[in-house]
């Protein structure tokens, strides 16, 4: 099989590798193409490839003859690697469970396949035993029972609850057992505002809950002033005012909500192109934090990954100031791909702060990646990468306003006594995070299973053991008393990014990111050098083996 599959991927390749290297001259040789405009160019062209050896690679896998691959993203790296994105579908239904990466050699030879589940897909019939309209019922009334619950620790109860659209028709194999299911989207509002976007997939069979996914993911927060100081933006002028527009950066902007929950707000605009007194009585001081912290996470994934905004696609999201009245919260949504920010008790302390943009706009970003399921020990990670990416966010900034650090949220003050939200130097602080994996970690609210990502982060980037980074003390331990010496963040966080986008798929545990990682240190700086020896060492340390 391994050889089939390299025959028919080096055929498939070779065709189109052509049409890669062309594409990709001629946008180096356009003089008037911007960057920003090659990179999306050069992206197109990947994904156009992984699209031309869909059918292919299909075969070469041995899926059966009911099954197609839907090419998703493309990465290629410099010396020619390719990693093809797929999601699967059988007899035209998506399967849920069914992505994939192909990672091939510059010559389009497969190394190797990455897959969410390996189970075979073979069903008797794609004819549901419970109609759609009973399952989208079902579904409804399964979130329905949850209002006035609290669901997850930075999450307040349901208050209203309503179906949004049909049942749509899926396979289930997340679990390793394929079989028919729906997904139904339920939306309703939490009792602090906050807008909730539930997902649920449920038995076609038995009606039985499998899945429920929250789209909207927020970071609870409570902020007391504004974050960033006096910083530069880059703004549109139009009709003699000036916007917070930023066309440099794929025309991200961002709106006052006028504290309403509804639409896209009202644009900020002046005749002074100056904005925001840094108070937070002002309304445009809350947007200068938005639009600044929407634009340093832009060019923070470009500078070290050369991403070309949230989706690699060069589009701007909208960051939206003022949502809600006394609503203590910030979320992203994929659905509006906009960024939201709560203006916090007594609509006086806005939740602006530069780590929950870096973190809410890499849900974005790991949502057009790997897309990694918000539930069990995949939620965990998903959580831990936008806290690490943005950590990392944080110290691409380097505000005097601000100083970077390890810590999730320290300047919201959510606990009311200055402490921050999480610690990635020993997670366990907060009362609940898990500093180590053990068996029963994915049973954890999601915010909390991230700490072992979390931990393994700090210590892979600064070490063990007691120390001062830039101002604060840390002191992270090791499940195994080993000493760690660290390789530096940059590093950690070009693996980790690596491993997100060409290893991760949407069902990956923490024994799958400990092989993902080590996957991607290997093609970083090779199998065996300092950096992949570390990567192994710092996993062991937090008892992922």
């Amino acid at each position: 099989m391994k050889r089939k599959l390299a025959a028919v991927a080096v055929l498939s390749a070779t065709a189109l590798l052509t049409g890669v290297i062309q594409v990709s001259t001629a946008a180096q040789a356009a003089p008037t193409a911007s960057p920003q405009a090659q990179a999306a160019r050069q992206h197109a062209t990947a994904l156009a490839v992984a699209s031309g050896q869909a059918g292919p690679l299909a075969k070469a896998l041995g899926l059966g003859d009911k099954e197609q691959l839907v090419a998703k993203d493309a990465v290629l790296d410099k010396d020619g690697t390719r990693h093809l994105r797929f999601e699967r579908t059988y007899a035209g239904l998506p399967v849920i469970g069914g992505d994939l990466v192909v990672h091939q050699k510059a010559d389009g030879a497969v190394k190797s396949v990455s897959k969410a589940v390996s189970a075979r897909i073979a069903l008797p019939s794609v004819t549901p035993k419970v109609p759609a309209d009973q399952a989208a019922a079902q579904a409804t009334g399964a979130v329905k029972a949850t209002v006035g619950a609290t669901l997850d620790a930075d999450q307040s109860p349901l208050a209203d609850v309503h179906q949004t659209g049909k049942a749509q028709l899926v396979v289930w194999a997340t679990d390793g057992n394929p079989r028919l299911a729906y997904r139904t989207t339920v939306e309703g509002v939490r009792a602090d505002g906050t807008p909730s976007s539930q997902v649920l997939v449920t038995d076609a069979a038995t009606g039985a809950v499998l899945s429920t996914h929250e789209k909207v993911q927020t970071a609870a927060g409570s902020g007391n002033g504004v974050f960033v100081g006096q910083v530069p933006l880059t703004t549109a002028e139009a009709g003699g005012q000036y916007q917070l527009k930023d066309d440099t950066r794929g025309g991200q902007s961002t709106t006052d909500m006028g504290n309403g929950t509804s639409g896209n707000g009202s644009p900020f605009a002046n005749t002074s192109n100056s904005f925001g007194d840094g108070t937070a009585a002002n309304r445009e001081s809350a947007a200068v934090d938005a639009q600044f912290g929407a634009a340093t996470t832009w060019d923070f994934y470009k500078n070290a990954f050369g991403r070309n905004g949230i989706r690699n696609d060069g589009v701007g999201a909208v960051s939206r100031v003022h949502y809600g009245s006394n609503y203590v919260n910030a979320f992203w949504s994929d659905d509006c791909f906009c960024m939201s920010y709560g203006d916090g008790s007594g609509d006086a302390a806005p939740l602006t702060e530069l780590d929950v943009a870096g973190h809410e706009m890499t849900h974005g970003v790991t949502a057009a990646t790997a897309n990694l399921n918000y539930s069990g020990e995949s939620g965990g990670l998903n959580e831990a990468t936008s806290d690490i990416m943005g950590t990392m966010v944080e110290w691409y900034a380097n505000l005097p306003s601000n100083p970077p650090n390890y810590w999730i949220g320290e300047l919201v003050n959510l606990n009311g006594n200055g402490t921050p939200l999480r610690y990635m130097d020993q997670p366990s602080k907060d009362g609940q995070s898990a500093d180590y994996w053990d068996a029963s970690v994915g049973n954890l609210d999601v915010h909390y299973s991230s700490g072992v990502a979390n931990h393994f982060f700090y210590l892979l980037s600064e070490g063990s053991g007691a120390k001062s980074i830039n101002g604060f003390s840390y002191n992270s331990p090791t499940y195994d008393n080993s000493t760690l010496a660290g390789i530096g963040r940059e590093k950690a966080a070009q693996i980790w990014y690596k491993a997100l986008t060409t290893y991760f798929t949407s069902t990956t545990d923490y024994a799958g990111a400990r092989a993902g990682t080590l996957s991607a240190a290997a093609d970083l700086y090779g199998s065996g050098s300092a950096e992949y020896n570390a990567v192994a060492a710092t996993w062991t340390a937090v008892n992922v083996n």
